[in-house]
């Protein structure tokens, strides 16, 4: 008359469905990453379980070694190129703006034609922070590089082995690069153009200027302009605002939770429950699971930034928003003057 309840919860069962597979090696993958980040505390530690959560919240599949040499290797690429583009150039200011101006469009294009969106990113990445630290101390940039690529290799092997733990057979393959086209391509030449003078603008004030309190802001309008149209720029500006507000309302409860019980197995135990959560809502139906993903980034970097008996959770939350919000509102007014005198259709002269 009743069924046995190992009917429902066996691992066989949990393993064979897909979705469950994917919520789980998202849960363990990301707490245990924290876990680790943590208990090591290496330079800019905190980045490790940020990437994890950003390779595992992704709909594909496992990277066979072979895509798994080459991403360590882009990580290394894109950071030497911002490195030696920071340290060599940031010293001749006329020639360091041209030949920014070049990069941001070379990084763009390269992406509009099938590029490695890890290589794009660790660029883009470099091309912005490095010289904002090195304007302050070569040491800086260069110990800042080697942290950072530590983290994002750390978190590449982790992933990898992960899918190996916790597999499943039902994704859409990892991306390969035989999509990339080498030929010239006039539509992505003219998407990255037209991002380009969106974001060198705020680059070059933000740049010339060392205002490294704009660093986020400028960052967000980078990444916002992956795809130059007005819509879908303010789109995933109001996503990411929405995100950074969910991430907040849940990192405020976590940190609450760890004043009750401040013991780092309950932090653990705590973290494995959040990530579950938000496991459940990347990999479903749910159509505001698209928020998940940025939002469980913005918890751990709230909960990176807060964790002392002085922390102002509500302070750092504001500013994100702020930092979002005016990323969010120079890309709509720079894309409307790019669109309007550049661009505009009606203008036979236009591009």
């Amino acid at each position: 008359m009743f069924t046995k309840p190992t009917q429902y919860f066996s691992l066989k069962n949990l393993l064979c469905d897909g979705t469950r597979v994917r919520q789980l090696r998202f849960a363990v993958g990301v707490s245990a990453s924290a876990a680790l980040a943590y208990t090591f505390n290496w330079p800019l530690s905190f980045l490790f379980p940020i990437f994890s959560t950003l390779l595992l919240s992704m709909p594909i599949g496992q990277m066979n070694p072979k895509q798994l040499i080459d991403a360590l290797f882009n990580t290394v690429k894109g950071f030497c190129f911002g490195l030696v583009f920071s340290v060599v150039l940031i010293k001749f200011p006329v020639i360091f703006l041209m030949l920014m101006f070049l990069s941001l469009f070379y990084i763009y294009y390269y992406l509009n034609r099938g590029g490695s969106f890890w290589l794009t990113l660790m660029m883009m990445l470099s091309i912005l922070i490095l010289p904002m630290l090195t304007s302050m101390s070569e040491g800086l940039a260069i110990g800042f590089s080697l942290g950072f690529v530590g983290s994002a290799w750390a978190a590449l092997l982790f992933v990898f082995v992960m899918y190996y733990f916790i597999p499943d057979k039902e994704l859409t393959p990892f991306p390969d690069s035989a999509s990339f086209s080498k030929v010239y391509s006039p539509i992505a030449a003219q998407l990255a153009f037209k991002s380009t003078l969106v974001v060198f603008p705020i680059v070059a004030f933000c740049i010339i200027y060392a205002r490294i309190d704009l660093l986020l802001t400028m960052i967000f309008a980078a990444l916002f302009t992956l795809k130059p149209e007005l819509s879908a720029g303010k789109q995933a500006g109001i996503n990411s605002l929405i995100s950074t507000m969910l991430g907040g309302v849940i990192a405020f409860a976590f940190y609450w939770g760890l004043v009750a019980v401040p013991l780092f197995q309950f932090f653990i135990i705590l973290l494995f429950g959040i990530t579950l959560y938000v496991g459940r809502n990347i990999f479903s139906s749910n159509p505001r699971g698209k928020y998940y993903s940025s939002a469980m980034t913005c918890i751990i970097v709230l909960i990176n930034g807060n964790m002392g008996a002085d922390s102002d959770f509500i302070s750092a939350l504001i500013s994100r928003i702020l930092f979002i919000s005016l990323a969010v509102l120079y890309i709509i007014l720079a894309l409307r003057v790019v669109d309007a005198f550049i661009f505009n259709k009606n203008n036979p002269h236009s591009l």
